[in-house]
């Protein structure tokens, strides 16, 4: 059964296009709920919006540690709508219904990548907002949960086509995003912190990563393949720029990243060719043209249509070393041409 949206809690670190939509949301006749920064930003606005402590009638406190931990909200979003002994006890506690709920969460990932200070890292460790996803998530049958702005346009699409309500196959997608998303931002939490306290071995360790892009094929032409990349942003080739060329194969995204690892933790000018996974040349040398010639030197024949890496700026006078070669891919930290 469709539920129609009547009421909207929207509380979001990322505010991008959230103007628009609670501008769209308001035109629907939706009520809207909001805290801190998303409802000030609204009133600045001129849209009509209710702040969460007037629902919850407890005020925010430590610090905005507390706001939404509360009955109110987290009645409203978990209540079936189908159960008359749910709907009886909102009623008695004054617990109105909560349809829509849009959040995204503090950003943990950016401000890793701009500081490691262990004070602003923990204070940017989200509570309140991974509550609320999982309780709407859990509760789809009922709820629909946003947890990513460029859904925002679709969701648009759906209220107008549906007067206001949303179908389950849709709220399940966007339930199984929420979970995604809350899974996504807890393992990276739990990377920084296990990296923090470094134990001799971790009786299990999660990877987090996102999507970069499809590949044509995996290792044979009838295997799919799809390259990923962490969100902390590290993991060698998968956070390189590809600077021209065509599209990487899952073959050659394993050569370079093999290459790669060879020559990254040298501290000598060092050159690597490699071909299906063994290298026909490594060398070092005071240049990085000499360290070339050394790895060219080593297997001429079977460096032809190899992957190239080294740890020196691939610049003018490396490429006119390596002349009329033909090459698959070249790696360096740094290309000035």
């Amino acid at each position: 059964m469709n539920y129609p949206i009547k009421r909207a809690l929207l509380s979001v670190s990322d505010k991008t296009g959230i103007l628009e939509f609670a501008t769209f949301l308001h035109a629907q006749g939706i009520e809207l709920i909001s805290t801190g920064g998303t409802a000030q930003l609204l009133r600045d606005a001129l849209i009509p919006v209710r702040e969460v402590a007037e629902i919850t009638r407890f005020p925010e406190m430590m610090d905005g540690r507390v706001k939404t931990l509360h009955p109110a909200v987290h009645g409203g979003l978990l209540a079936r709508r189908d159960d008359a002994s749910h709907l009886e006890a909102a009623a008695e506690q004054g617990i109105g219904m909560i349809d829509l709920l849009v959040v995204n969460l503090y950003p943990f990932a950016a401000t890793l990548a701009k500081t490691t200070d262990y004070d602003t890292l923990v204070e940017n460790i989200d509570i309140g907002g991974p509550a609320m996803i999982r309780a709407a998530a859990k509760n789809h049958a009922f709820v629909t949960v946003l947890t990513d702005p460029s859904d925002y346009a679709a969701m648009q699409q759906l209220l107008q086509q549906y007067t206001n309500a949303v179908p389950l196959g849709y709220r399940k997608i966007y339930a199984a995003k929420a979970y995604a998303h809350t899974a996504s931002y807890d393992t990276l939490i739990s990377s920084w912190l296990s990296g923090a306290s470094q134990p001799e071995a971790w009786p299990a360790f999660l990877l987090d990563a996102k999507l970069a892009t499809t590949l044509r094929y995996g290792e044979n032409p009838h295997q799919h393949a799809a390259l990923y990349r962490r969100i902390e942003g590290k993991g060698g080739i998968a956070q390189a720029e590809q600077i021209q060329g065509k599209e990487l194969s899952y073959n050659n995204l394993q050569d370079a990243e093999a290459a790669w690892a060879i020559v990254a933790t040298l501290p000598e000018p060092a050159v690597t060719i490699i071909k299906h996974a063994n290298p026909s040349g490594v060398a070092l040398g005071v240049t990085v043209i000499e360290a070339f010639t050394k790895a060219l030197a080593c297997d001429p024949i079977s460096a032809f249509g190899g992957i190239l890496a080294t740890n020196r700026t691939v610049d003018a006078a490396l490429v006119d070393a390596i002349g009329t070669l033909f090459l698959e891919v070249i790696i360096a930290p740094e290309i000035t041409l």
